[in-house]
């Protein structure tokens, strides 16, 4: 699949450009707002913490003026208050900015048939994914949902960052972009590929899938690599000894710095794509937006993810069907 192939034609792009030319304005807009907005608001904090102190200087003893205790509480509330007014004060270029993606992202992606938006929504896919290909988190949040038809197969695709623990103790389970899609031929059960961890991780993620048995691709590099997990060791078998193998060998070029997890669940299939990077990320409000910099990359990478879905769809399918 090429980068062309899903990438818009020129009247399209041409629409796309005349949708950034009127964010520009706005974007603009919204710039001088921020530029007085910002300093006006955290200036009268200051203004007033430092009135504040002044009084308390009144009474408080000569040697800890500008210290005592009452003098500290009142920088710590001065303090959390400037970060909540710094972030209201930049709310209009927030709004600017998610509202234009809910414009723009149908537009960009037209080879999305049916295709609709979401932020920070539970996916309707989520429940279904298989815990043993994240392991166990307690928390989870989700950005950017975008579900539509590609190449005649239904999908969802979503970042998430799933974390377990809380405080300094907690670590992430998963962050990336997870694309959920129906199979072409649907699994007999669960299975699940993830990426092989130390042997206390393994331990822990055994128990959390007790009722799924491992097994092996008989492939040495492969094995090292990935942990395999099925509840139906039968018709898993022939799958991770074939294309499933095939499929995380070609993924392990494609997606070299962290292994791609593939997970299947009766008719529906999950491509697990860790990554940190914000894929639907617009650039920051004082930059002006640009087509080649910042929305082509958008198209490219979601079009090679939507393919590389396609192709994992296949793993359980028939030849006549693949």
């Amino acid at each position: 699949m090429e980068t062309a192939d899903f990438m818009p034609g020129e009247a399209v792009i041409a629409g796309i450009r005349k949708d950034i030319e009127t964010y520009e304005a706005a974007r603009a807009s919204a710039v001088r707002q921020v530029r007085w907005r910002v300093p006006v608001f955290v200036g009268l904090v200051l203004v007033a913490v430092v009135l504040v102190a002044w009084l308390f200087n009144k009474v408080a003893d000569p040697n800890e003026q500008w210290v005592s205790t009452p003098h500290v509480f009142l920088y710590v509330i001065g303090f959390a208050a400037s970060i909540l007014l710094y972030f209201q004060a930049r709310k209009p270029a927030t709004r600017l900015q998610q509202s234009f993606r809910e414009t723009l992202l149908p537009i960009i992606f037209g080879f999305i048939a049916d295709m609709r938006y979401q932020h920070g929504v539970t996916p309707n896919s989520f429940d279904r994914l298989p815990r043993t290909a994240v392991g166990p988190f307690n928390r989870q949040a989700f950005d950017d949902i975008v579900a539509g038809r590609y190449e005649g197969f239904p999908f969802e695709l979503y970042e998430a960052h799933l974390r377990e623990g809380s405080g300094k103790g907690s670590s992430t389970a998963f962050q990336g972009v997870i694309v959920a899609f129906e199979t072409i031929a649907p699994f007999p059960g669960i299975l699940v590929a993830t990426r092989r961890t130390n042997a206390v991780i393994s331990f822990f993620r055994g128990m959390f899938a007790s009722k799924l048995q491992e097994l092996s691709s008989g492939d040495a590099v492969l094995d090292a690599a990935y942990e395999f997990r099925t509840d139906n060791v039968g018709a898993a078998q022939k799958l991770v000894s074939g294309r499933l193998a095939q499929a995380l060998k070609w993924l392990g070029e494609t997606w070299p710095d962290d292994p791609a997890r593939v997970a299947l669940n009766g008719s529906d299939g999950f491509l697990l794509l860790p990554q940190t990077k914000n894929f639907f990320e617009l650039p920051d409000i004082s930059v002006p937006l640009d087509y080649t910099t910042h929305v082509a990359p958008m198209i490219s990478d979601m079009g090679a993810m939507l393919a590389t879905a396609a192709l994992v769809r296949k793993i359980g399918a028939k030849d006549e069907e693949g």
